[in-house]
């Protein structure tokens, strides 16, 4: 909510605005004077002006510099009779800051009630499931609402990611995938802090008590989450891959899950090659053994369940079918043959 222009004094505010009211009262005691004032207000700048335009309205700007800005964008005709409509209205010192869409095709009535209630432009962005850090800056960038830059150095903060309790040197994984609406203008501290209050809520107490009952720390839960998230689109599935990941991690496995080397490469074209199982990262779950070191994801809440429910199979392995779905099996030996039987499938749906 912006006031009066603060370089004027108290009294000179009240002498204002008693010499505005006093020209209104003229106005309407001549006649026609009052027609002529509601007319005004109901008249746009221009009507055949339709497109809008941003405004902004920043903090500290009073009604009378509002309507000077205004009048200078080509958005309304007559300055003073804005201010002395805002000021007998009572809205003079309840115009709220922000970014708003205006065309001088809008009458000032219209105008002046987007600028009391607060009708600023809002921007959304949607966040789907398995997104990492990256692609959430790039899609917060897209949206209009913050650079990516800027987002991806705040998710490294050390105050917000000690408020979220993120282990990892980021936010990486503890920003929900949702679809968000934020005021143009919105600072990116308050874009994350809204993604990852949003996770916390989702990953509520009743979650993290079957954390902690199963031995894991919430940071453990997101980073297996977050690698079913990349394994599978299938629901369904997602609670065979846990199991799988879980009874690897029982035996003292290692995970050799693709996506972990894929977020850990510097370049990745498309097709993972042998070449790029051998790249050394704390995330090439081929080389290391156990979880990596933290979420590669946001994993939406389907999988963070699947983390915490997993099926009670015994599988070790699974492999990607050429209808999208996955293979399961218990022994090397029955994923090898799923493997060349899936490998001569693809070969035929090819080249029938």
């Amino acid at each position: 909510m912006t006031d009066p222009d603060p370089q004027n004094a108290p009294s000179a505010r009240g002498r204002r605005r008693a010499w505005l009211l006093a020209a209104l009262g003229l106005l309407l005691a001549a006649g026609g004077g009052g027609r002529l004032v509601q007319w005004d207000f109901d008249r746009p700048a221009d009507p055949a002006q339709s497109s809008p335009a941003l405004f902004e309205v920043r903090a500290g700007m009073g009604v009378r510099r509002v309507a000077q800005a205004l009048e200078e964008r080509g958005l309304i005709r007559s300055p003073l009779l804005f201010q002395l409509q805002a000021r007998v209205r009572g809205g003079a010192r309840r115009i709220r800051t922000g970014f708003y869409e205006f065309s001088p095709a809008m009458p000032p009535r219209r105008i002046y009630r987007d600028l009391i209630e607060g009708r600023v432009v809002q921007r959304t962005v949607t966040i789907p499931e398995g997104f990492n850090l990256r692609e959430i800056a790039e899609a917060v960038q897209k949206a209009g609402l913050a650079p990516k830059e800027a987002i991806l150095d705040l998710a490294r903060d050390a105050g917000l990611r000690s408020r979220f309790g993120a282990e990892g040197d980021s936010l990486e994984g503890y920003l929900f995938p949702d679809t968000y609406r934020f005021p143009l203008g919105t600072p990116p501290r308050e874009i994350l802090r809204a993604m990852a209050e949003n996770m916390r809520r989702k990953f509520g107490p009743a979650l993290r008590g079957q954390a902690e009952q199963m031995g894991f720390t919430v940071h453990e839960v997101l980073t297996l989450a977050s690698l079913i998230e990349k394994e599978t689109p299938i629901e369904a599935e997602r609670p065979l891959v846990a199991a799988v990941f879980l009874n690897r991690l029982r035996r003292e496995m290692p995970l050799q899950s693709d996506p972990t080397v894929i977020y850990a490469l510097p370049r990745f074209e498309g097709n993972l090659r042998r070449r790029d199982l051998a790249h050394d990262s704390p995330y090439n779950t081929y080389l290391h053994k156990g979880l990596p070191p933290g979420p590669i994801a946001s994993p939406g809440l389907a999988s963070i369940r699947a983390a915490l429910r997993p099926a009670d199979v015994d599988y070790l392995y699974f492999v990607a079918t050429p209808t999208g779905g996955h293979a399961f099996s218990r022994t090397y030996r029955e994923h090898q043959a799923a493997i060349a039987r899936h490998q001569r499938e693809q070969r035929e749906m090819v080249d029938p």
